[in-house]
């Protein structure tokens, strides 16, 4: 294929997945970080780069053709990384869960990135970027919707260091505040004290599980960026909330270093009294968005993005064909009620 991709935070958790993706896929891939020791390990040229230091970046993205930030928390790496990407004429794509990082992006970078013909892609991961694909390709030809409701049904939620670090950071930016998407817009609010809990009907085999609501992910960033939607909910199992709360690393089970993990994503949007259904499952969240973050880069790079400058998933690429290319790790069902 003959493209060269960095890996900032390569040797973070996921990143080892981006790094291994690349590989299989074709790719040169070049890991970048702070740490010149657990760089090396990788077996591969490296170059030695920090997030806050704009000469570092230059030369470790000097003769890449794209940029893969893995490095959490976002807030401290995303702007620096971009700009980096934006003075080298490079794609960048991010896995950015943190809804405030993804916010900033879109709001600093949208006009930059567009005059400059650069791609960038932010929260191209398990969280934003897939169930943004998935209520895109629900949405199918309506134009706009009245709601739309992600839930996210996993197994269990054995976070990374780098997940607990980027959580922290969120509610330290939101002084402890809740986020939703109502009306149109973010609503920041302190409201009550627990979460809300309700029962939701997975598809089978997942059935029937109770659901935190108002359990905010990245999707009420990349969702409404680009669909008329004004009602963004999502939720999450009440179990894989509990574990994320005991804090437990993932447990690598194979020889990929996935963990037992398995999800699924139930979308659905609805106008008026019809109710469009598309459901995705797949094993370990955080190994899947290697693919997915891959995949987009990718076709960036052969020209099958719909557009330049900030976009999130959906609005980047061609969402139904872009899960079809994942049907080795992401299975996509459209349910019929």
């Amino acid at each position: 294929m003959g493209h060269n991709v960095a890996v900032f935070g390569a040797y973070g958790h996921t990143g080892r997945f981006v790094v291994t993706e690349l590989r299989e896929r074709g790719f040169g891939a070049l890991p970048v970080g702070r740490d010149a020791r657990q760089l090396d390990a990788f077996g591969l040229p490296y170059r030695v780069a920090s997030a806050s230091d704009p000469a570092s970046l230059d030369a470790a993205l000097t003769g890449v053709d794209a940029v893969i930030n893995c490095a959490g928390p976002f807030a401290s790496t995303a702007a620096g990384v971009i700009e980096a990407a934006l003075r080298a004429g490079i794609p960048y794509v991010d896995v950015a869960a943190e809804i405030e990082a993804n916010v900033d992006t879109f709001t600093h970078y949208t006009e930059r990135a567009r005059a400059a013909g650069v791609a960038v892609v932010p929260a191209m991961a398990f969280f934003g970027g897939l169930g943004d694909l998935l209520a895109t390709t629900a949405m199918g030809d309506w134009t706009s919707a009245d709601e739309a409701h992600v839930a996210y049904g996993l197994s269990s939620w054995h976070p990374t260091a780098g997940t607990v670090a980027a959580g922290a950071v969120s509610r330290e930016r939101r002084a402890g505040r809740r986020v939703r998407y109502t009306g149109g817009r973010l609503e920041y609010h302190s409201g009550e004290r627990d979460l809300p809990r309700s029962d939701w009907d997975f598809p089978a085999p997942l059935g029937r599980h109770n659901v935190l609501g108002d359990f905010t992910m990245a999707d009420i960033v990349t969702i409404p960026r680009h669909l008329a939607i004004p009602e963004v909910r999502t939720y999450m199992t009440v179990d894989a909330a509990t574990d994320l709360v005991a804090g437990n690393a993932p447990v690598a089970v194979d020889e990929r270093g996935r963990s037992a993990q398995t999800f699924m994503v139930d979308v659905i949007v609805r106008r008026g009294d019809t109710h469009r259904r598309v459901v995705a499952s797949g094993r370990d969240i955080y190994a899947v968005s290697a693919p997915l973050a891959v995949e987009a880069v990718q076709r960036i790079l052969n020209g099958q993005s719909r557009t330049s400058g900030v976009a999130s998933a959906g609005e980047m690429f061609d969402a139904p064909d872009f899960l079809r290319a994942l049907s080795p790790v992401i299975s996509v069902e459209t349910v019929r009620d």
